[in-house]
C-alpha cells in the first residue's frame, strides 16, 4: 500500500462535490497563491502551527526544542508538540496508507448512498502523490465509491489522463486567462492548466469550474467575460462555482509562523458576485455562488 501525507480528513463536506462527501486533504502543491485559505497544504512537509489562544507560557515547548523555537531552523521533530499541556502547538501533516485512509472515508458509505455523494481528493494539489492517489482512486472505485478529484491542473497531461479514468467528477480550479498575471500571483504558468482542462474536456471528463473571486485580481468583467467565453465552449464543463475570497488563509499562515503580508483586498459583495454570475449564465454556463 502507498504512503500519502495528510493534513486533514473532513467528513460531512457539502461544498466539495454532490451530496455528503468526506473530503481528503493531502499536503504538497506547486502554486503558491497569496490568497491561499489552506496555507497548511502548500508544503509537502509536516509543519508545526501554534494557537495563540490556547499557549499558556508555560516555557515546556522551549526546554524541549533543540532548534530554541527557532522557526526558521524548525525540524519538525515534534518535540514542541508532544510537550505541550494545552495543545497549543499541533502537528500538521500525517503520513496515512491507503488502506488506512480507504477505511475511515468507508466508515461514512451511508451518507454518500442516501444523499449521492462520496469521497473527495483535495488538498494541496492531490496529483503531487499521484501514486498514492491512483491507488486511493482504486480502492474506492472498488467498493463503488463516487469519487471526486479537486486540482489546479497543473501537472503533466499523462498524470491527469491516467487519474480520469478513476474519477468520476473532477473540480477544477481556474485563477485566471491571462498567463502574466497567473505567473504574477501563483508563482506558475496557466498554459499547462488550460491545455489539461481541455484534453479533459476532449476526453469528455465530468467537470465543475472552481473560480476564487478576488477583488482587484480577477474580478473585472473584462476578465470574467474572456473567461466565459473560454468555457462555453468546453462540452464537458457542467456548472462554474464562484468561491468568494476570505481572509481565513492570512490567520492560518500566522498560525504556522510565516510572514504575512497585510491583506490585499477584501471579501466580495454579494452584488459584484451576482454581476460576475450573470456574464457567465449569459454565455449558457450553469453557475453558483459557493462550493
Amino acid at each position: 500500500m502507498a504512503d500519502g501525507m495528510l493534513f486533514n480528513i473532513q467528513r460531512f463536506s457539502i461544498h466539495d462535490g454532490p451530496g455528503i462527501r468526506t473530503t481528503v486533504f493531502l499536503k504538497g502543491c506547486p502554486l503558491s497563491c497569496w490568497w491561499c485559505h489552506n496555507p497548511e497544504s502548500q508544503a509537502a512537509k509536516p509543519e508545526v502551527l501554534k494557537v495563540e489562544s490556547l499557549c499558556i507560557h508555560c516555557g515546556e515547548c522551549r526546554e524541549v526544542c533543540p532548534e530554541g523555537l527557532d522557526a526558521q531552523r524548525c525540524i519538525r521533530c515534534g518535540a514542541c508538540v508532544a510537550a505541550c499541556p494545552t495543545t497549543a502547538r499541533q502537528m500538521i501533516g500525517k503520513t496515512m496508507r491507503v488502506d488506512e485512509v480507504v477505511a475511515a472515508v468507508i466508515e461514512d458509505a451511508i451518507f454518500y448512498e442516501e444523499s449521492g455523494g462520496g469521497v473527495t481528493f483535495s488538498g494541496g494539489e492531490p496529483l503531487t502523490q499521484h501514486e498514492f492517489l491512483m491507488e486511493a482512486l482504486e480502492c474506492c472505485r472498488a467498493r463503488g465509491l463516487h469519487t471526486v478529484v479537486d486540482t489546479c491542473g497543473y501537472t503533466s497531461g499523462e498524470r491527469l489522463m491516467a487519474v480520469a479514468g478513476l474519477t468520476d467528477l473532477f473540480l477544477y480550479d481556474i485563477k485566471t486567462m491571462d498567463d502574466a498575471q497567473h505567473r504574477e500571483y501563483t508563482g506558475v504558468s496557466n498554459e499547462v492548466i488550460l491545455k489539461n482542462l481541455e484534453e479533459l474536456n476532449d476526453r469528455e471528463a465530468a467537470i465543475w469550474i472552481r473560480l476564487p473571486i478576488i477583488p482587484g485580481f480577477n474580478d473585472d468583467e473584462k476578465h470574467i467575460d474572456a473567461l466565459a467565453r473560454f468555457l462555453a465552449n468546453l462540452r464537458s464543463v457542467q456548472q462554474v462555482n464562484l468561491l468568494p475570497y476570505h481572509e481565513t488563509g492570512t490567520h492560518k499562515a500566522e498560525r504556522l509562523g510565516r510572514a504575512v503580508q497585510p491583506s490585499r483586498t477584501t471579501a466580495p459583495s454579494r452584488q459584484d458576485l451576482d454581476r460576475l454570475a450573470g456574464i457567465l449564465a449569459s454565455q449558457g454556463l450553469k453557475t453558483r455562488i459557493g462550493g
